[in-house]
């Protein structure tokens, strides 16, 4: 009887396929027994000295003088005014305020902050309302321009109680520029002993 050979033989080659898988994976086998060390030398192998790199010398580094330690005391500085040793800058304070004309010297300011000219007369807003502040500021430096005074101050308060602030601070600082622009030649907060950052130093231009 004559045999009838097959001509869909899906599983044709399968075992070679199977000894062969079996061969790569015992061969990784082997590779993952190997030590660091084994896999280290076999890498570096072809590796050469490069004799030339013996003749260059080892660079020298750099002689720095060390920089002087300076010490940060303004930790030294803040526990004096804590303890009441050393008093505040109030010009390096948000609320300090000066200003200087055009063409006036800029040191100007700082002699007034000092406390360098004489006051010749001032005026107290406290307990007045925006309106009556400026009716009252009105009135005064009329009455100082006509006197030909030359420093007064004005007592406005820090605003600390109220809610929107140095009210009458920031008014003063509007109306001197709006009303009274062309007679004022500088301004600056006073100093600690006369009203500090509550009072204002003005200079005016005399007739």
């Amino acid at each position: 009887m004559k045999t009838l050979k097959l001509a869909y033989t899906p599983f044709k080659g399968l075992k070679e396929v199977l000894e062969k898988r079996h061969f790569t994976l015992r061969k990784q086998d082997i590779v993952e027994d190997r030590t660091d060390e084994e896999i280290f030398r076999e890498a570096m192998s072809d590796v050469r000295e490069i004799t030339e790199f013996r003749k260059i010398l080892p660079g020298q580094p750099p002689n720095i003088a060390p920089l002087p330690s300076q010490k940060d005391d303004s930790l030294d500085v803040l526990s004096d005014i804590v303890k009441g040793k050393t008093k505040i800058r109030l010009s390096d304070t948000a609320e300090y305020i000066e200003w200087v004309r055009p063409r006036i010297r800029k040191d100007i300011a700082e002699k007034l902050h000092r406390g360098e000219f004489s006051v010749q007369d001032s005026i107290d807003l406290h307990g007045l309302t925006l309106v009556e502040a400026e009716e009252a500021l009105s009135c005064f430096f009329r009455q100082a321009i006509q006197k030909r005074l030359f420093c007064v101050k004005v007592i406005h308060g820090r605003g600390l109680r109220s809610p929107q602030g140095p009210v009458l601070k920031e008014a003063l600082k509007r109306f001197l520029h709006r009303s009274f622009s062309k007679w004022i030649l500088a301004y600056a907060t006073a100093k600690h002993s006369d009203g500090g950052l509550g009072a204002t130093y003005i200079i005016l231009k005399s007739k």
